[in-house]
């Protein structure tokens, strides 16, 4: 029997924090590995790419520092694309990932329907699970 392989995507250090329970919880659940990832993108017109790659390391050494706590052994990739479904299911074909896990942001429908919706489009364009957590959701698996 394979192992079970999950993706985390990761998009702040806020969505670090937010998630390390819920994926600890998951990964003892399914004794999953984990590949931890993290999209490195400008946010807007006054953050430089060098900005982009420390906020996606500060964001990924969060997730994967807590998840070693926990007794749980990860690995973390920083992609670099324009097109962030795109990339995350590259990434989970090519490290063999049986099951991708993303937080939902803070972000209204207005700002997702300006900036790209990511979980939407990433849920059309999946050919493994997708397992979204609500940004406000405190319940457990």
């Amino acid at each position: 029997m394979s192992r079970t392989r999950l993706l985390v995507a990761v998009s702040s250090p806020w969505a670090s924090e937010r998630l390390l329970p819920r994926i600890v919880d998951l990964a003892h659940r399914l004794e999953a590995d984990t590949v931890v990832t993290h999209v490195a993108h400008p946010l807007g017109d006054d953050e430089s790419e060098s900005d982009a790659k420390t906020r996606g390391d500060q964001t990924l050494k969060l997730l994967v520092d807590g998840l070693a706590d926990a007794g749980i052994g990860s690995q973390s990739v920083m992609l670099y694309s324009d097109d962030i479904p795109k990339a995350l299911l590259n990434t989970a074909r090519n490290q063999e990932c049986t099951m991708i896990v993303m937080g939902l942001t803070g972000k209204g429908m207005l700002k997702r329907l300006l900036d790209g919706d990511v979980p939407t489009n990433l849920l059309r364009q999946a050919d493994i699970p997708v397992l979204i957590f609500p940004s406000n959701w405190e319940g457990e698996i």
